[in-house]
């Protein structure tokens, strides 16, 4: 699969990104979940039309991986990754005097 991500000349579309997620046997949900990323913040991509270069890497990476018979989802589980969390966003309750 030589598509024009890998040549370098545009990012990976949204529509790409589906199809490699196919390939690595892996839904939205549970790959934005493996490498905590909200699941919101990648639908948002759709808009855009492209990934983000990081995730067309993961993804490529884990679609070979899966296809090598590599576990790729044990291996990131193994580096205990913490999802980011907002900080002063939003309308926060101040603390009472």
């Amino acid at each position: 699969m030589l598509t024009s991500y890998y040549l370098g000349i545009m990012g990976m579309t949204f529509i790409d990104f589906k199809k490699t997620l196919l390939d690595a046997e892996i839904t939205l949900p549970k790959f934005s979940k493996l490498i905590k990323v909200s699941e919101k913040n990648i639908q948002a991509y759709k808009k855009k039309g492209e990934v983000p270069n990081t995730i067309a890497v993961i993804v490529t990476c884990f679609a070979n991986m899966h296809k090598k018979g590599i576990d790729y989802r044990e291996i990131i589980d193994s580096l205990e990754l913490q999802a980011k969390v907002k900080k002063g966003a939003g309308f926060a309750k101040k603390p009472k005097c």
